[in-house]
């Protein structure tokens, strides 16, 4: 059954995959690397709104996602 936890480990997992994005040797390698759309003065284009949600991402949610990660963690192991 797809409920709201599903959903929740659905969003944490894309969530983890975003923030874990290395951008010297991922994104810069497909020109999605944070100074490409400052480069070129493009800042209002789809491309540089998602390379600065991925950098907002990557800053913002990392110390969130240790905690949101621990409590799943734990509640998967306690309550399986």
């Amino acid at each position: 059954m797809f409920g709201f936890g599903t959903l929740f480990y659905v969003v944490l997992l894309l969530l983890n995959a975003v923030a874990i994005l290395n951008e010297e040797r991922f994104l810069a390698r497909i020109g999605w690397a944070r100074n490409s759309a400052e480069l070129y003065g493009d800042t209002e284009s789809i491309k540089a709104k998602l390379i600065n949600l991925i950098s907002a991402v990557r800053t913002l949610m990392r110390i969130p996602l240790i905690a949101f990660n621990v409590v799943v963690i734990v509640y998967a192991l306690v309550l399986g």
